[in-house]
């Protein structure tokens, strides 16, 4: 055992007592020692042999619940409480734990401005966003102004012509790639070998050997 544990463990019976005399509520040896072991460093051993001593002393009061001990502060030595005192604490404890809810919901308010205020952009940020959003906002000015200086518009009635001759000439390709199909069937039901070796040796290629897909009518 180490100096200040060996220290703590000879001042346990005097800690043990006070904290027992000043919390007035039942505990277990589990409950002092984790209540008191990072406060004072007391070990679980001496905690269990300084709160039976008090107790064989008469200085606090051991009762058994179950296989537990519970230990806990003489009540004789605290003064008798009227009832008019009784309903005094009462009444005090209902104000404090008013105050105790407003103070938690001020709190959680204030978390939640200093949430937002530390996920916002700090004045130096916000400068330094607006500097690169006016260049960006002046280069698409430019652009903008470009575009309406060129001479090379193309007018509705030209891209009009543009659509029609598209829709004539992907109908014209729909209708000869129809055609090619439907004489190459033709062709292989008497053919003695396969499709692929028929467009091989005839030397036909087709818009999939090229990744070419027929545009949607």
């Amino acid at each position: 055992m180490s100096k200040g544990r060996s220290e703590a463990a000879t001042g346990a019976p005097g800690i043990l007592l006070k904290y027992l005399r000043d919390q007035n509520r039942p505990y277990s040896a589990q409950d002092v020692f984790g209540n008191l072991q990072r406060e004072h460093g007391l070990g679980k051993a001496a905690v269990v042999k300084a709160l039976e001593q008090l107790a064989q002393q008469g200085k606090i009061k051991e009762k058994m619940y179950g296989k537990q001990k519970i230990y806990f502060a003489d009540q004789d030595q605290f003064d008798v409480v009227s009832e008019a005192d009784l309903q005094s604490l009462d009444a005090k404890i209902v104000a404090l734990t008013a105050t105790v809810q407003s103070l938690q919901q001020s709190c959680r308010h204030m978390e939640a401005e200093l949430k937002e205020l530390t996920s916002a952009l700090t004045t130096p940020e916000m400068q330094k966003e607006i500097q690169e959003l006016q260049k960006e906002c002046a280069g698409y000015t430019e652009r903008l102004k470009s575009a309406k200086a060129a001479t090379n518009h193309v007018t509705p009635e030209e891209k009009e012509q543009v659509y029609r001759e598209r829709h004539k000439y992907c109908k014209e390709w729909r209708k000869r790639k129809r055609m090619a199909s439907e004489l190459c069937d033709a062709i292989l039901e008497g053919y003695p070998k396969s499709k692929k070796q028929f467009f091989e040796e005839v030397g036909i290629e087709t818009d999939e050997d090229y990744n070419v897909k027929l545009p949607d009518p």
